[in-house]
C-alpha cells in the first residue's frame, strides 16, 4: 500500500526525555469508567444476540452513557444511600428484523445489572442504582452502509471518517500509574483488604527525576471504625503500593493518598459503596482512559470514545485497537525500540484501506522498513476479524 509511511520517531515525541510528564488512570469504580464499561458490555451483548439469532452482527452504536450521582450518608461502621445513582445508556441499534422485534432494551439492562453486580462489590444494583436505556433505530444511510458488507461477508466499510493512534511500550511513569490502579482493584487486594473501594484514580507526575503519584481511594465505611482506623488503613494502602509496585521500578516515588482529607474536621474519603458516584461525582462515556488504559497528554492520543461502538466497522474503535496492536508487534519483533502508529479512515471505504497509516519508530533500522510495511499490510488485512476478539473480551476500552 502506497499510503503507509515509515519514519524515525523524534526524541521530542518521547515524554520521558522531557523535563515534565503527566499520566493518569481512572479505576474501574470511577463514574466515567463505569459508563465506559456499561456501554461496552451492552454493545458486546447485542452483538452476541445478533450473531446467535441472525448469523451476523447487525448495525448498532451504543456509545453514549450518562451517570447522575446519587446522595449518600457514609458513616463509620456503615452508612446508607439516600438517593440512588441513575445511569442511562443511549444509542442506536437494530430493533426489528422482518417483523421480529429484538429485545434490545431488555438485553442492555440485564448486562448492565450483571456488570455492576460483578465489579462494584458494595453497590446493590437493585436498590442503589436506577438503570435506563434510550436506544433507538439507526439512520437509514448508516444501516445500509453496514448491511452492504454484513450480509455478504465482505470487508466492512468504515462508518465514519476518524483516526486511531497507539504506541508501545509504556515508560516508567506510565507503568507505575497503570500497575498501581490494577493492583488496588485486583481480586487479591479486595479479598485481603475489603475496605479498599473500586473508585481509584491515580495521577502520576515526573519533574525531571522526581516521581510522585497522587492516589484517590474510596474507602468503604462499614470496614472503618474511626478516624484513627481510617488513617491506619490509608497507611496500609501506601505500604502496599510501595512494596508491590514502586519497589519494582528503580526510581524514588513519593506516594500521596486522599490529599483532600481534612483530619481536623474529619472530612475524609469515606463511601458506602466504594464509588464516588453515590454522592460526589457524575460520569460520562469517553471522559476517561483511552483504549490502552491511560490518559497521556504527552503522548499521541485520540479523543474518540471507543466504548459501545460496534466492533465491525466503527473505525473510531477498531483503529485504536489496531494502532496499539501494530505498535506492540513492531517492538516485539525487534523492528525498533519504540513505535507510534497513526491511522485515519474515510467513511464508506474498506476498513483495510485507510487513507493514511503513519508509523514512527525509535532507532529505526532502514533495512527493516520492508518487513515493517509487510507486517502492517498483514495486520490491516486481519482487521475484519477484530470484532471476534472484542466479543471474547480480549480488548478493553478503559
Amino acid at each position: 500500500m502506497s499510503n503507509i509511511s515509515i519514519s524515525s520517531l523524534s526524541i521530542d515525541l518521547l515524554p520521558y526525555k522531557n523535563r515534565v510528564e503527566i499520566v493518569e488512570r481512572k479505576g474501574i469504580g470511577h463514574p466515567d469508567t463505569i459508563c465506559d464499561n456499561l456501554a461496552e458490555q451492552v454493545s458486546i451483548a447485542l452483538s452476541k444476540y445478533y450473531l446467535d439469532n441472525y448469523g451476523f452482527v447487525m448495525h448498532h452504536n451504543v456509545d453514549k452513557a450518562l451517570l447522575v450521582g446519587g446522595v449518600a450518608q457514609p458513616r463509620y461502621n456503615g452508612g446508607k444511600i439516600i438517593e440512588p445513582i441513575e445511569i442511562s445508556v443511549v444509542g442506536r441499534a437494530t430493533k426489528e428484523v422482518n417483523g421480529d422485534m429484538i429485545p434490545v432494551d431488555e438485553i442492555a439492562l440485564e448486562v448492565m445489572h450483571e456488570w455492576l453486580r460483578d465489579n462494584i462489590r458494595n453497590l446493590d444494583e437493585e436498590n442503589h442504582v436506577i438503570l435506563t436505556t434510550k436506544i433507538r433505530p439507526g439512520s437509514r444511510d448508516l444501516v445500509e452502509l453496514f448491511e452492504r458488507f454484513a450480509k455478504k461477508g465482505e470487508v466492512p466499510l468504515a462508518n465514519d471518517t476518524s483516526f486511531g493512534v497507539g504506541y508501545y511500550p509504556f515508560d516508567t511513569l506510565e507503568s507505575i500509574v497503570y500497575e498501581t490502579e490494577k493492583l488496588l482493584n485486583s481480586r487479591e487486594i479486595k479479598n485481603k483488604y475489603p475496605f479498599v473501594g473500586e473508585d481509584i484514580k491515580v495521577m502520576g507526575v515526573r519533574n525531571e527525576n522526581n516521581y510522585s503519584i497522587t492516589i484517590a481511594v474510596a474507602l468503604i465505611d462499614k470496614y472503618v471504625s474511626s478516624l484513627e482506623d481510617y488513617i491506619d488503613k490509608i497507611n496500609v494502602i501506601k505500604e502496599i503500593v510501595n512494596k508491590e509496585v514502586v519497589s519494582k521500578h528503580n526510581e524514588e516515588v513519593e506516594i500521596f493518598i486522599n490529599t483532600a482529607d481534612n483530619y481536623d474536621d474529619e472530612s475524609i474519603y469515606l463511601t458506602v459503596t466504594g464509588t464516588s458516584a453515590e454522592h460526589g461525582d457524575d460520569g460520562q462515556v469517553g471522559r476517561g482512559n483511552r483504549v490502552n488504559g491511560l490518559i497521556t497528554p504527552y503522548r499521541p492520543m485520540s479523543l474518540e470514545a471507543a466504548a459501545g461502538k460496534n466492533a465491525i466497522s466503527h473505525v473510531g474503535k477498531i483503529y485504536n485497537f489496531f494502532a496499539n496492536d501494530l505498535a506492540k508487534e513492531i517492538v516485539d519483533r525487534g523492528y525498533g525500540e519504540e513505535a507510534y502508529v497513526y491511522v485515519v479512515s474515510q467513511i464508506g471505504k474498506p476498513i483495510t484501506e485507510p487513507q493514511s497509516l503513519d508509523i514512527k519508530i525509535k532507532s529505526l533500522d532502514k533495512s527493516k522498513e520492508g518487513s515493517i510495511k509487510k507486517l502492517a499490510e498483514e495486520m490491516l488485512n486481519e482487521m475484519p476479524s477484530i470484532w471476534k476478539k472484542v466479543l471474547e473480551g480480549k480488548y478493553k476500552v478503559a
